[in-house]
């Protein structure tokens, strides 16, 4: 089941960022600013009343932003990445947004096959956008018209 994030899910949506992001994860103000931020859809996915993963889109105008996919290691490789992506753009649409971006590090080949699935190209690249020096990719999808 996937539906919209609660301030209680904080402490599970946190150990999500730390399991995904690493070095790169959000803090505790982040997400609290995130779920209750207007522009935002935070939703998560559920699997016997546990959470196990969400995601995270910013609308401005006609443009979403897809900012965050995460789902717990032991839930990987079951579509809910997937699943995610698509409750996603559902938002995004209903939002009002003509169009969908996001940014992935250009090495990231799960994620890279994941949006490609659903439709997503390769916009620009970012040189030495993320630490270490590693390139990250600008991916766009039009939301308009039929599903894919």
């Amino acid at each position: 089941m996937i539906r919209p994030a609660l301030e209680t899910d904080l402490p599970v949506l946190l150990a999500l960022e730390g399991q995904a992001f690493a070095a790169d994860a959000w803090s505790e103000p982040t997400l609290r600013a995130e779920i209750a931020h207007p522009g935002r859809a935070v939703l998560v996915a559920e699997s016997d009343a546990t959470v196990v993963g969400y995601v995270d889109v910013g609308v401005v105008a006609d443009v979403a932003d897809l900012h965050r996919v995460a789902v717990a290691p032991t839930h990987r490789r079951r579509g809910l990445a997937s699943q995610l992506v698509e409750a996603g753009r559902d938002a995004a649409r209903e939002r009002g947004a003509e169009r969908m971006l996001l940014e992935v590090a250009a090495d990231n080949d799960p994620a890279l096959a994941l949006y490609a699935a659903h439709g997503f190209a390769q916009l620009s690249r970012r040189r030495g956008y993320y630490a270490g020096g590693r390139d990250a990719l600008v991916l766009q999808v039009g939301l308009t018209g039929e599903r894919t």
